[in-house]
């Protein structure tokens, strides 16, 4: 079977209309998950988007193994396994930390096309200084990322030049070459709607029509009193814009897969690595930074808990189990029926959601049980195709979101263990502030981290059937359960072979 997956970066869960969204236009991806699986609660694993992709590409929840930083030479990559097996593999992508400064995630592809441009990347020169959208105190690295951001994009014109639209569009152009050479898997990885936001105006005039303000299209990340109201509602909208962007063009994707008559024989995953606050929890942003440092913040469902998509063609005629193939050629895409003409598969039932707990780790291992490969012993997760073969409904008891632990107590790090009913958020027992940890957690650029900037650092556990947006910490009132859930956490590191010395500050409450 083919695979294509698309990850699409910082897209919120709940600006979904299948999630429950009412105001932010998205019919394509709603027709998508009403054509397929979705799955109810999905939460990522290893944080934020380079680390993502390790988990992704590896298999494994990475945050336990090191941080931000170039794949591993030694690490066993998804996209090697499959090319060694027979599937031609390529990678089309704009997000620019995961290709460049040799951070290699293209490794093992058969090819890659790296659409240039997208937020820091070093591509144009030109305008030296550029004229910034607003005040720079408003803004997350003014003088590069934006300035750079703004040269790389200083000549568009039209919404083809656009980001999602030009990643969307090389996907669609190597399917047209590729998808009858036999089976294969396709990684779509687009940046958008992770900000810079700025989608063609007429998307955002879906969502604040005649607004004449600043435009703060990279707000700083900090809480988010630095923006007046006007402006905080024109930032959403610039979000919704940029989504609604993105569910245009992969909705051309998905049409152009069903063009090209692949549909009956290509599994399709739309995914992301994580959220975003617009003011939730008083925050503006997945972290906080300032000049020269950054801190964490606890993983709340804004940015834990994400959209996961699957449409799987449903086991043909005369397989004996979900995994088997068919009696074809495996250059064939569709089995043969009378007369050679191939024929459709029947679909699965339209509109199935599933309340599985499942990570990033759970799609490798996924993908590999699709494309009929043995996955490698080093993966973690576990494949969810039996859930949406209808075979099994859980996969998980809870999990585990985080970013990297391998500082120790030199940085506060939120780990958030998530089960169906409750959110531990936990930072570790201890804290050693005279060796402060230096790291690339964002953005590729290295800077200090403070724990003050992330609070008090105190454990959170809230009840998320009740109070779903998190609002009443009953930590003080419930520390037992608290303490179980932390077992829990400390149980599943170590499943995973985490050196002890990681969670040596990260076993006990404070």
């Amino acid at each position: 079977m083919n695979v294509v997956l698309i990850i699409s970066d910082t897209f919120r869960r709940d600006h979904l209309g299948c999630y429950g969204n009412q105001w932010v236009h998205t019919p394509n991806l709603d027709r998508f998950a009403g054509e397929g699986m979705a799955f109810d609660r999905a939460y990522t694993g290893s944080f934020p988007t380079v680390p993502h992709r390790a988990d992704i590409m590896t298999g494994r929840f990475t945050f336990t193994e090191f941080e931000w930083a170039p794949l591993p030479r030694e690490a066993v990559v998804l996209s090697e396994t499959l090319s060694k097996a027979g599937l031609t593999t390529f990678m089309v992508a704009d997000t620019p930390h995961i290709l460049q400064q040799g951070y290699n995630f293209q490794r093992g592809f058969d090819g890659f096309e790296w659409v240039r441009g997208q937020e820091n990347d070093r591509w144009k020169t030109y305008p030296r200084d550029p004229a910034l959208p607003c005040a720079p105190e408003k803004l997350r690295n003014p003088q590069t990322t934006v300035k750079q951001y703004l040269r790389n994009v200083h000549d568009r014109t039209r919404e083809e030049d656009y980001f999602a639209p030009r990643t969307m569009r090389g996907a669609m152009n190597w399917l047209e070459e590729n998808g009858r050479q036999g089976p294969f898997f396709l990684y779509v990885d687009t940046f958008d709607p992770h900000e810079p936001w700025d989608p063609p105006r007429h998307y955002t005039d879906l969502y604040d029509p005649g607004y004449e303000g600043e435009e703060v299209i990279y707000p700083a990340y900090a809480p988010c009193d630095y923006l007046s109201p006007a402006e905080l509602k024109h930032v959403r909208a610039l979000y919704a814009g940029e989504v609604t962007l993105v569910d245009a063009w992969v909705g051309r994707l998905l049409r152009r897969i069903d063009e090209l008559g692949l549909r009956d024989s290509t599994a399709v995953i739309f995914t992301t690595d994580h959220g975003f606050c617009h003011g939730e929890h008083e925050l503006m942003g997945k972290s906080i930074i300032r000049e020269g440092f950054s801190a964490h913040v606890p993983m709340w469902e804004e940015i834990a808990r994400i959209p996961l998509l699957v449409r799987v063609p449903a086991c043909r005629e005369g397989a004996s189990d979900p995994s088997a193939r068919p009696a074809t050629s495996p250059r064939s895409p569709l089995p043969l029926g009378e007369g050679g003409v191939r024929v459709r598969a029947p679909g699965l039932a339209q509109g199935q959601r599933s309340e599985a707990i499942v990570q990033p780790a759970d799609i490798t291992a996924t993908i590999y049980d699709l494309a009929g490969v043995e996955p490698p012993a080093s993966v973690q997760g576990r494949s969810f195709l039996p859930i949406v073969r209808g075979k099994a409904k859980k996969l998980r008891d809870f999990a585990v979101s985080s970013g990297s632990i391998i500082h120790g107590p030199r940085a506060r790090r939120w780990s958030t263990l998530t089960t169906p009913e409750w959110s531990f958020h936990y930072a570790g027992s201890e804290l050693d502030q005279a060796r402060p940890a230096v790291a690339a957690t964002v953005d590729s650029v290295a800077r200090y981290e403070k724990a003050e900037l992330g609070g008090s650092g105190e454990p959170m556990l809230f009840h998320l059937t009740d109070d779903p947006a998190e609002k009443k910490n009953l930590y003080p009132r419930r520390r037992a359960l608290a303490q179980k859930l932390l077992t829990q956490y400390v149980e599943f590191l170590r499943s995973l072979g985490t050196k002890e010395d990681y969670i040596a500050s990260r076993h006990r409450l404070p």
